[in-house]
């Protein structure tokens, strides 16, 4: 069944450009990954089930889950299938393979198409069940590879749904929560989505209604970004989660990861803890492939001080340079102050200059310049297949000291105080000694699979206490090696003593 939706699927991709298909967000599902998917629910015993698929495409995912259950499932004699899909030019395709589907199973299948958009033919029954708990139509189970696209902050799906969106919303997750809403009480879903979803501010208000009203079960983590979906170009870090609509936290949960979509059969899988995995205030999903990820997530979520709660704010760099390039100088003057890049970042420690072009700025802008004082510069970005994600130095403002202000580039962040105090030198080591650690440099690739350094995810993340840092900066200072190796040393006889 599933194999001839395949092929029938093949030809259409065929016969369309890939920027057609990408107006509309839609890459299809492959056979092993649609099969992979359909496996993980836990089919009810019942005669009759109610199945949906919002996002169904050719019909794919719905192949995959009514041919497992026409195997495997006897006891499911009947099904109630929903399929959402707006493309006009798929339409013919999905009918086609629906009919094929149901002459081919031995379960009597009813089918209903809705071409109607499925965020906004419910935002009325969504939006109302937040104060009003409305009951619209409800289902066991829901599959879905949703369009992925970034919608404007004003478009009528982001603004019926504006309780989970921040900023600028992406389509895929409004399909997650909507999907939600429509189960039943401890039905399931299984979507495949992108990572992006699982740290970070624009996602907090969806997070939190996800993990309110649902908890995820299982996760399957694809360790390419290149090989997820068969004939498709697409650099995404994806994965695959499953989600029981209830409020009882599960104890553990069952995470693998495989390289590729072809690869299941050989993937690792863990029992991680449903606490190590779903931690701290802003409900984060730390995606972990291994034991050893795993205990370093418990190692850093056993300290309970992020930044903020020790009167400190990692903050992004104040100076967009191709936006102020009438301010930029090549050389030192009156009104001229230090431009800081990335580049003066180097093993640890800030060199300046260094020769480059526009490393000045003039000071007539109040809003690029900020006072001469101790600091931890941290690149914001770094390439994908550099040995390290988080690259820090220390800026000490004795070190520069005909300088009153300067400034920062907006591809650095800087750890400032949050009252404008001056950091000493022993805490503003006892941070690098930390984030220079293999451990710190671990536990962020997990939070975050982006090469971006994210400043609202560090406040976030838990340090050692004040004091500790501070001996652990006395320690570097005294020592004067700004390794990883011995930032390792420190922190484990320091803190795990």
């Amino acid at each position: 069944m599933l194999e001839y939706i395949i092929k029938q699927t093949n030809k259409f991709i065929e016969s369309k450009s890939k920027e057609e298909r990408k107006s509309y967000g839609q890459f299809f599902t492959s056979l092993l990954t649609a099969r992979f998917m359909a496996e993980l629910f836990e089919i009810p015993h019942k005669n009759s089930l109610k199945i949906l698929d919002p996002g169904a495409g050719s019909g794919i995912l719905s192949a995959a889950i009514i041919e497992m259950i026409d195997m495997h499932f006897s006891v499911v004699n009947e099904i109630e299938l929903t399929c959402y899909e707006t493309n006009s030019d798929i339409l013919p395709l999905l009918e086609s393979n629906l009919r094929f589907i149901k002459s081919s199973s031995r379960i009597r299948l009813s089918v209903i198409i809705k071409s109607d958009n499925y965020i906004l033919s419910q935002a009325d029954d969504f939006s109302e069940s937040l104060i009003s708990f409305s009951e619209p139509e409800k289902y066991d189970l829901v599959i879905s590879n949703p369009p992925y696209f970034k919608l404007p902050k004003k478009a009528p799906e982001a603004v019926s749904m504006s309780d989970i969106c921040y900023g600028t919303p992406n389509i895929y997750f409004l399909f997650v929560a909507m999907s939600l809403f429509n189960l039943i009480e401890n039905g399931e879903m299984v979507y495949i989505i992108p990572r992006s979803w699982t740290s970070g501010a624009y996602f907090s208000r969806f997070r939190s209604y996800l993990l309110s009203y649902g908890k995820i079960t299982d996760i399957h983590i694809f360790t390419s970004r290149k090989k997820v979906f068969d004939s498709e170009n697409i650099l995404q870090e994806t994965m695959i989660v499953k989600i029981k609509k209830t409020k009882i936290k599960p104890f553990e949960i069952k995470i693998s990861s495989s390289t590729d979509s072809k690869c299941f059969n050989n993937s690792t899988k863990l029992l991680v803890p449903y606490n190590t995995v779903v931690s701290g205030s802003e409900n984060y999903v730390y995606l972990v492939t291994s034991q050893s990820e795993t205990d370093v997530l418990q190692k850093v979520n056993s300290f309970k001080t992020p930044m903020p709660s020790i009167g400190l704010k990692m903050k992004t760099g104040l100076t967009v340079d191709f936006r102020n390039k009438e301010l930029l100088r090549n050389n030192f003057g009156e009104h001229i102050v230090p431009l800081f890049y990335s580049h003066h970042i180097k093993d640890g420690r800030v060199v300046f200059p260094i020769g480059k072009d526009n490393e000045y700025i003039s000071d007539e802008l109040p809003g690029v310049v900020q006072l001469n004082r101790n600091y931890l510069f941290v690149k914001r970005f770094t390439a994908k297949e550099e040995k390290r994600r988080l690259q820090c130095a220390i800026y000490f403002a004795n070190h520069y000291p005909k300088y009153k202000k300067i400034s920062t580039q907006n591809k650095i962040n800087f750890i400032d105080t949050i009252d404008n105090s001056e950091m000493s030198e022993e805490l503003v080591s006892g941070l690098y000694a930390v984030l220079n650690s293999t451990l710190y440099d671990m536990y962020y690739r997990i939070l975050n699979g982006s090469t971006q350094v994210n400043a609202t995810e560090m406040n976030a993340i838990p340090l050692p206490a004040r004091r500790d840092l501070e001996l652990l900066g006395k320690r570097l200072l005294e020592f004067g090696d700004y390794s990883t190796d011995y930032c390792d040393k420190i922190l484990e006889e320091s803190i795990y003593a």
